[in-house]
């Protein structure tokens, strides 16, 4: 099954797989109408104010900047994987529900770029863009020969959670979330582990064999900083399958 373009008449969408957004969702966006705005005008990194009660944005959080496509690094420090083909690449990633991909289609088309979507084996669905040169300075920037690698200046914004939780973000009860990474992406664990710590969220690196490779994000200062800085759950996301607030 196929999610071809940005374009496609509704028949063509998948429906039975997950809720349609609602509308005015900042994950709804297209490439007709250009990348989602915030309510309340546009928004520029740094703190700024919401509507409600004057809440400060967090610095860096999903909500302070428009999306762009160097937000997607977030997919590589999950499981997601880039290729290139002469001068273009595409990205990929692999999810276990569908909520994720219906999510993921739209933050991807929030960054003009269209996808397509297929199930797999085990009960899971493949995201993928098309092959595009707008791909091509992440691609360069994460790709040494065949092999993934984050760059040195790789940091993790709120958008760049927010798009590793979508599609790959478990809570762990009692409490705990696990951001899961690449199986054959060991040469990327440990500087994920230091951008995490940057941002706030030292994790324990969870071994393959111990139910990852991920890292475990516990406390409830960490989770509550996880929470801000990925914003508010899509409409499509499982109430539990979202970290909140304090």
């Amino acid at each position: 099954m196929s999610l071809s373009g940005l374009g496609d008449s509704p028949a063509a969408q998948p429906p039975a797989l997950f809720p349609a957004p609602e509308p005015g969702d900042p994950t709804s966006g297209s490439s007709a109408s250009g990348p989602p705005r915030r309510r309340g005008g546009s928004a520029q990194p740094g703190p700024a104010q919401t509507e409600d009660a004057g809440r400060q944005l967090v610095f860096f959080g999903a909500e302070a900047a428009e999306p762009t496509v160097a937000d997607l690094a977030g997919l590589l420090a999950g499981p997601g994987e880039v290729v290139r083909m002469g001068g273009t690449a595409r990205l990929s990633v692999q999810v276990d529900a569908a909520w994720r991909v219906h999510v993921l289609v739209a933050e991807l088309a929030a960054r003009g770029l269209a996808a397509s979507w297929e199930p797999i084996e085990g009960e899971r669905h493949a995201v993928r863009t098309s092959y595009t040169r707008v791909l091509k300075p992440l691609a360069a920037a994460w790709l040494h020969g065949q092999a993934l690698r984050p760059p040195a200046t790789f940091h993790l914004t709120g958008r760049r959670l927010r798009l590793w939780l979508a599609a790959a973000g478990t809570p762990e009860p009692p409490g705990g979330f696990l951001l899961r990474l690449g199986v054959d992406d060991a040469e990327c664990w440990e500087p994920i582990g230091v951008a995490l710590a940057a941002a706030g969220l030292a994790g324990t690196l969870v071994s393959p064999g111990e139910g990852g490779p991920a890292y475990r994000i516990t406390g409830r200062r960490r989770l509550g900083r996880l929470a801000e800085l990925v914003g508010e759950a899509p409409p499509a996301a499982p109430a539990d399958a979202w970290p909140t607030g304090p």
